[in-house]
């Protein structure tokens, strides 16, 4: 079976959430993968996971999507998939922590892992993130992966590749246009091209997602 090109997934919209609802929908469940385990790998590891206790949340965060995909009504008035996601993946996160032997786990513990007291006598610094603020961030950042992916196959491959060296790889603009033969006026006019192209496509990917 040809692997599918993750350009061409499309994202998690209301239409996919009610197909998620059918067990044997392979292809579904397959976008609904692609599209959230890495976001939800980076939020666990952020929340004080390990490597393999992260891989561990995003296989039981699955397993328990799977299982009480039936309860969750797809209709965008009764609230946010990603929101309920998110929920599940705290609740697996807090899982994977409390499997730690308690020494270990008072040695590695840190406040931004939960977000609470661990005793009565401790006072949750309020300005630690907590794993709400962590998966907005990665979900920003999410966006921007897609994005920048979607773009990537469409805008001009030349100005894309300016783009990568001068944005992504942080590579000064008069290096750019020495190493690619161009002059500086054209590396900031890739620039803003390709930005314009990536911020119509985060626009049009908030409204997909859910």
């Amino acid at each position: 079976m040809m692997k599918r090109d993750p350009r061409s997934l499309i994202s998690t919209r209301w239409s996919l959430v009610q197909r998620l609802k059918e067990w044997g929908d392979d292809e579904s469940w397959q976008d609904f993968f692609d599209t959230y385990w890495k976001l939800i790998y980076s939020v666990a590891l952020r929340a004080g996971c390990t490597s393999a206790e992260a891989h561990d949340v995003v296989q039981e965060t699955v397993l328990t999507v799977a299982k009480k995909m039936q309860q969750f009504k797809a209709e965008p008035a009764l609230g946010s998939f990603r929101a309920w996601l998110c929920s599940i993946t705290r609740r697996r996160v807090a899982d994977q922590l409390r499997k730690r032997q308690p020494a270990t786990l008072f040695r590695e513990r840190r406040p931004r892992e939960t977000g609470c007291a661990s005793t009565t006598n401790e006072i949750p610094d309020q300005a630690e993130p907590t794993l709400e603020d962590y998966w907005h961030e990665e979900w920003q950042n999410h966006l921007m992966e897609l994005a920048l992916d979607r773009v990537k196959s469409r805008a001009n491959a030349r100005q894309y590749q300016i783009f990568d060296l001068h944005v992504v790889k942080k590579l000064p603009a008069e290096r750019v246009a020495h190493g690619m033969g161009i002059k500086v006026a054209d590396v900031y006019l890739a620039k803003h091209r390709v930005a314009a192209l990536i911020k119509k496509e985060v626009s049009r990917l908030q409204r997909q997602m859910i």
